[in-house]
């Protein structure tokens, strides 16, 4: 059973989940932003153990803590390689990843299998990660909302037609996004204007 474990970190209050199957000492953590000495002394207070780093996306208040976790864990960091291209500003210097993913991939870690769906729009590389009953969404659906498109790599097209893909699922996942309040894809699929 998948629990969760949320951090907000850093200036643009960015989401940070700490993920693992009840049953294991392992976790992943997604879209550590900000600070990595807290994600580290958190680890260490619910005794896991990082096995990997899952990225949503490449924007600099996604990834700031990677290397530094990396580096101090010797994880794994999965990343869509199409952010590969963003400009560096955006990223904070070159993205650091171990592992490729993408549309279609399915990992097990930490005791937990994990979907990935490309979702494209606010950047070229966004993907949504299922886990269970939960979707992880970085900044592609927010309560209420969506990403920016604005800005470079962003593009208003390819998230029109990811938030249709969002809103064609079936199941009513619970949406853990990365800024703000969580909510209810079928939440979402009503109230959401943008959906």
């Amino acid at each position: 059973m998948l629990n969760v474990h949320a951090l907000v970190l850093g200036a643009y209050q960015t989401n940070c989940y700490i993920i693992h199957d009840r049953a294991s000492s392992r976790c992943c953590v997604i879209d550590p932003g900000y600070t990595p000495e807290v994600v580290l002394d958190k680890l260490e207070e619910l005794g896991l153990t990082l096995e990997a780093i899952l990225l949503t996306h490449g924007h600099f208040d996604h990834v700031g803590g990677v290397r530094d976790l990396a580096a101090e864990t010797g994880c794994q960091v999965y990343l869509c390689t199409e952010d590969l291209h963003m400009p560096p500003q955006l990223t904070a210097g070159p993205l650091y990843y171990t592992n490729p993913y993408g549309e279609g991939d399915s990992l097990h870690l930490a005791g937990l299998d994990i979907g990935v769906i490309q979702t494209p729009g606010h950047t070229p590389g966004s993907v949504c990660l299922l886990v269970e009953d939960t979707m992880f969404s970085g900044d592609t659906l927010f309560a209420g909302s969506c990403g920016r498109t604005d800005l470079p790599g962003g593009d208003w097209s390819s998230m029109k037609k990811s938030l249709a893909r969002l809103a064609s699922l079936e199941s009513n996942y619970w949406v853990l996004p990365g800024h703000g309040e969580s909510t209810s894809l079928a939440g979402e699929k009503r109230y959401n204007p943008y959906m």
